[in-house]
C-alpha cells in the first residue's frame, strides 16, 4: 500500500508534539493539529500546544489547525475534516509529508476511517427529538458516541442535541480525498503515564501560568459556561476562580479527570484497532524507532 500521510497518536502527556517535530524536520513535513481544543486562540498553556517545540534546530516547523478560532465560535468534527481536507491538500501539493498528530479520539477516527461527513442538520434533529426528554436524549447520545471527549454536552439540551446532529452525520464512506495513513502510536505503561500527566499538570500550575491563562479568558467575555464546556484544565481552574473549588480540591479533581481522560483515549484507540485501524505502537515517544518504521514507507 502506497502511503501519504503519517500520525502519531497517543494519550495525553505522551510526548506527540516533540516526536512529531524531530520527525517532520527529518521527513521535510508539516503538521496537521487532531486536536478539538487546540483549534482556539488564547488556550495554549491547557490544551498543550507547546508552540515553542516547532521551532526546532533554529527552523520553523509548519503547522495547521491551530489558533484558527476564537473560543466564543463554535467548532465540530465536521469544520475538522473540511480544515483538515484543505490542509492535507496544502502540504501535498508542495511535495511536502503530512503528519497527523494530536489524540481526540473521533477527530482521528473521522481521517483514519474515511469518514464522509454530512454537515449536521440541528434544526431537523432537534425537531425528530423534540418528545423526548433530556435523559432519553442523554442516551441516544451515549450509543452514538460512547466515548465522548466532553461528558458536559450532556448537561444542555442544546448542545445534546447538537451532538447529536454530528454524531448521526457520520458515514463509513470513502469520499473524497484518498486517505493512506501509516499510523504510530505512542504508549507507556499506566503508571508511568499517570506520573507523566501529574507533573506536567503541576508543571502548568505553578511555571507556565495555567490559571492566569484560564482568567485572562474569562477576563475577556469567555462565559464561565463555554469554559465549563471546553472540560478539564478550563472547567476546574474557573471552578476554582469563582470560588467552588479549593486550590487543592481543583488539583485533585483535575488530576484524576485528566488520568480518566487518557483512559478513555486508550479505548477509543483499542476500538479502532478493532475496526481495522492499524497502528504500530512504540515505547515513549522514541524519535529513532519512529523514523526506522516510517523509513519503509517514505
Amino acid at each position: 500500500m502506497k502511503f501519504n500521510l503519517v500520525t502519531i497518536l497517543g494519550t495525553t502527556a505522551a510526548g506527540k508534539t516533540k516526536l512529531a517535530v524531530q520527525l517532520a524536520d527529518y521527513f521535510n513535513g508539516e503538521i496537521i493539529s487532531a486536536d478539538s481544543r487546540q483549534v482556539y486562540r488564547g488556550m495554549d498553556v491547557g490544551t498543550g500546544k507547546d508552540l515553542s517545540e516547532y521551532n526546532f534546530r533554529g527552523k520553523q516547523i509548519p503547522y495547521h489547525l491551530i489558533d484558527i478560532i476564537e473560543p466564543s465560535d463554535e467548532f465540530d468534527l465536521y469544520k475538522f475534516k473540511q480544515f483538515f481536507l484543505v490542509a492535507f491538500e496544502k502540504i501535498s501539493a508542495k511535495n511536502r509529508l503530512p503528519f497527523l498528530v494530536g489524540g481526540t479520539g473521533m477527530y482521528l477516527s473521522s481521517v483514519l476511517q474515511n469518514y464522509n461527513l454530512k454537515k449536521a442538520d440541528f434544526e431537523k434533529t432537534r425537531l425528530e427529538y423534540s418528545l423526548l426528554n433530556d435523559e432519553q436524549l442523554r442516551d441516544i447520545l451515549k450509543k452514538l458516541n460512547p466515548s465522548l471527549h466532553n461528558t458536559t454536552d450532556l448537561n444542555d439540551r442544546n448542545r445534546i442535541l447538537k451532538a447529536i446532529a454530528v454524531s448521526k452525520a457520520l458515514q463509513d464512506e470513502i469520499k473524497g480525498a484518498e486517505i493512506n495513513s501509516y499510523n504510530i502510536g505512542i504508549k507507556f505503561s499506566r503508571e508511568e503515564i499517570k506520573t507523566r500527566i501529574t507533573s506536567r499538570l503541576k508543571k502548568r500550575l505553578d511555571n507556565e501560568g495555567m490559571i492566569d491563562e484560564v482568567k485572562l479568558l474569562l477576563n475577556s467575555g469567555v462565559s464561565y459556561d463555554k469554559m465549563i464546556f471546553f472540560g478539564l484544565e478550563y472547567k476546574f481552574i474557573a471552578q476554582y476562580l469563582k470560588g467552588e473549588l479549593s486550590r487543592n480540591d481543583m488539583f485533585q479533581k483535575l488530576n484524576s479527570a485528566i488520568h480518566s481522560f487518557a483512559k478513555r483515549q486508550m479505548t477509543w484507540f483499542r476500538k479502532m484497532e478493532k475496526e481495522g485501524v492499524v497502528i504500530n505502537w512504540i515505547d515513549g515517544s522514541d524519535f529513532n524507532k519512529a523514523k526506522e518504521l516510517i523509513e519503509k514507507y517514505f
